[in-house]
This record gives C-alpha cells, sequence and structure tokens, in this order.
C-alpha cells in the first residue's frame, strides 16, 4: 500500500469521528501554542535587556572609585578619593581604548525663571556623547577648552528641559542656577529613556567634569571612568585597564583594588541568563501540555483500535500485511500531531501578538523556536502512536473477525 494511500484512509478514518478528532488535537494545540508563546516572551525580554544595554553606551567599560578604609572601619564603594583625572588621561594610551570620560556626579536643585527642578548633575568630559551614542537635539556639546576652563556651560537632558523651560522649547543660550550660581545652557540632549538600572537618563544635566570639582563640590578627585572600547570584546580592554590603575596606585599583589573595573558584558550577562532560566522554567511547564496532549493521542489512538477490531482483521483476512496496518494507525496519529503542531504555531502567534498589544511587553519568536515545536509535535504522534499500532498490527485475523 502507498504511502498517499494509506495517508487518505488515515484522513477519511479521522473525519468518521470529527468531534473525537478535534478534542484529541486540543491538547497538542494548547502545547504547542503554550510553547511558542513562553518562548517568544522570553526571547522578548532578553532582547529588551540587549538594547538597554546597547542603550548605554558602545563597548562600554565602566571603571568606579572602590572601597575607603579607615581605622578599620570600610566605607563601601565609591567612597575611594585615589581615582584622579590623570587616571583617566592614562587610560587613553591603553590598547583597544577609543574614547574616555572622567566622571563627578553631584545633585542639586536647579532654578530658571520661576521654575525649579532638583535632579542629577553629572560631571563629565568631551567624549561622553561619542561613548554613549547619545546626540544633541539643541545647541552643541561642550568643547575641550570648556573642560580645561571649568566653564559654567550646561547640557540638559530631556526631562529637565522640558520641566525647566517648556516641552518642545529650545532653551540654548538661557541662564539657569546651580546651586545658586548661574550657568549658562548650551544645548539639550535627545531623549534616552530609561538606563539599564531602572533610572531615568533624560533627567540629568551635564556640565564639565572640572566645573563640578572646582565650582560645586570643591575636590581633586573624580568618581569614576567611562571607557569604551574599540572591539565589542571589552573583556581583554577591562583586564588591561585594571592593570594600568592598579600601577598608578602602586597596589601591590596582595593589596585590594580601590576602584572597580565592570563591563557592560558582564552586567548583560547576569540579567540575560535570569531571563534565560525563567524562559526554560516557563517552556518546560508548558512542554508538560504536549506530553498530556501525547498521552491523548495514545488513549484515542488504542480506543479506535478496539472499535477497529473486525475491520482490522478483514484487512488482515484480505491479504493486508501487519506492517500495513502498523503505518496506518501511526500516519493517523501523526496526522493528528502534525494538524495539531500546525494550529498551535498559529496559536503561539496570535497569543504573542495580543500580549505585546495589550500588556506592551515585547515578544519574539525566533525561528527555531517553530521548528522544535512542530518537530516534538511530530515525534509525539510517532512516540505515542506506535504503541496502539503496533497493537493493532500484531492482532490475529481469525480472533478480530469473531470480535463484537
Amino acid at each position: 500500500m502507498s504511502i498517499l494511500m494509506t495517508f487518505r484512509i488515515a484522513l477519511k478514518a479521522l473525519n468518521r469521528n470529527k468531534m473525537r478528532t478535534v478534542l484529541t488535537m486540543l491538547g497538542m494545540i494548547i502545547g504547542v501554542g503554550a510553547v511558542i508563546t513562553m518562548v517568544a516572551l522570553g526571547r522578548g525580554a532578553q532582547a529588551t535587556i540587549e538594547d538597554q544595554v546597547k542603550s548605554a553606551g558602545t563597548n562600554l567599560i565602566n571603571v568606579n572609585a572602590g572601597n575607603f578604609q579607615a581605622a578599620g572601619v570600610r566605607q563601601g564603594q565609591g567612597m575611594a578619593t585615589t581615582l584622579t583625572a590623570d587616571d583617566a588621561a592614562a587610560l587613553r594610551d591603553v590598547p583597544g581604548v577609543q574614547y574616555v570620560a572622567a566622571g563627578v556626579n553631584s545633585r542639586g536643585q536647579v532654578i530658571a525663571g520661576n521654575q525649579n527642578w532638583s535632579t542629577r548633575i553629572e560631571g563629565t568630559d568631551v567624549d561622553f556623547p561619542d561613548i554613549r551614542v547619545w546626540p544633541v537635539r539643541y545647541g552643541m556639546f561642550f568643547t575641550q577648552q570648556d573642560v580645561n576652563s571649568a566653564a559654567k556651560v550646561a547640557v540638559l537632558g530631556s526631562v529637565v528641559a522640558d520641566t525647566l523651560f517648556g516641552p518642545d522649547v529650545d532653551p540654548t543660550g538661557q541662564i539657569m542656577r546651580i546651586r545658586n550660581q548661574p550657568f549658562k545652557v548650551i544645548g539639550v540632549m535627545t531623549s534616552k529613556g530609561q538606563g539599564s538600572f531602572g533610572q531615568d537618563q533624560d533627567d540629568t544635566i551635564f556640565t564639565p567634569y572640572t566645573t563640578v570639582q572646582k565650582k560645586l563640590q570643591g575636590i581633586q578627585h573624580i568618581n569614576n571612568i567611562s571607557v569604551s572600547s574599540v572591539t565589542a570584546n571589552t573583556a581583554p580592554v577591562a583586564a588591561a585597564v585594571g592593570e594600568v590603575l592598579r600601577a598608578r596606585h602602586k597596589l601591590g599583589p596582595g593589596d585590594p583594588d580601590d576602584f572597580m573595573v565592570r563591563t557592560q558584558e558582564e552586567i548583560a550577562s547576569v540579567r540575560t541568563e535570569t531571563t534565560r532560566t525563567m524562559t526554560t522554567l516557563l517552556a518546560a511547564i508548558a512542554g508538560v501540555s504536549l506530553l498530556v496532549g501525547g498521552i491523548g493521542i495514545m488513549n484515542i489512538m488504542l480506543v479506535s483500535v478496539t472499535e477497529r477490531t473486525r475491520e482490522i482483521g478483514l484487512r488482515l483476512a484480505i491479504g493486508a500485511r501487519g506492517k500495513d496496518v502498523l503505518l496506518q494507525f501511526l500516519v493517523e496519529a501523526i496526522v493528528i500531531s502534525l494538524f495539531g503542531g500546525l494550529l498551535g504555531i498559529g496559536l503561539g502567534f496570535g497569543l504573542s501578538a495580543a500580549v505585546e498589544n495589550f500588556f506592551q511587553w515585547p515578544t519574539s519568536i525566533p525561528p527555531n523556536a517553530i521548528g522544535m515545536a512542530f518537530g516534538f509535535a511530530a515525534a509525539t504522534g510517532v512516540f505515542f502512536g506506535f504503541y496502539p499500532a503496533r497493537k493493532a498490527a500484531g492482532l490475529d485475523p481469525i480472533e478480530a473477525l469473531r470480535y463484537e
């Protein structure tokens, strides 16, 4: 008997009990749809994390001040005063380093006209827009001359600009006060959105780091250094940065670092691994539905073998071989699985689109997830359909014909 003929017979047999066939497919439909939806949600979350990391900067390496200890009391990370602008300048000569920007962080009340706002003040260097891939919307970013002279100039984040001067207003040339000191607004950054740690990146004022050091805080050290590497593989560059800083700070082999070097890869890997674990867990839970659907197929096929015992005996009696009967019932099980798998894939796409539209949760369905779900559906039909098919093929023709 040809495969095509076997397939036609299988379709006719399934068509005789439409409702039972549909209900049998339902387990497979729900299982495949659930797997695809869970994978889509997980991949969407991973893509969001990757976008947040990319928005933080190009091949970014962060160097932060380390722990400060006095009289046995550890003050914690960020309290050390050993990081200097000269350290930042020295890092420009490290192989693989493209951009470097020293940073000093502060916070203060800013006033413009009759408006005021408390915001973060980030002292940085001229390479900052290149490191963060952050263009200017209005005006310009400050220059090296502004850094050298500790000029009182400010570039506003979009939230600060909208709050103090109104939305869609170019405030360049306006005077504002930061801690009661006059600053000239020379630019406004484009909107960047939320950062990788949840902070609003647009709620910031950028000034030369020397201005924050001398005019706002009265310090000589810096809080951090932002480094951009030439290549995406930032680990070797980060290691080289650490070696240079240890040498400059005269730290011995057993001395702990008084700074902290972190790459975006490290931050992203932790969050991505967490998301991947949750995706795997959810997919495994959804896979249970596939298992239940497979058991349902086996159950229905066993019922079908019992109902069609006389039919099987008649076919065997007129010359059908055992493998022909086995193939027929196996094809029926596979047809149920494959049709259920196709409908499940459609359900998965529909649920993913619904979640993205109604809950604003990004989704992404990789092609390999579709192939995996479809292949698993076919494998389920073969696995759970084999035993009923073998049972049908092993019936004795005489006994089958006598079956009531």
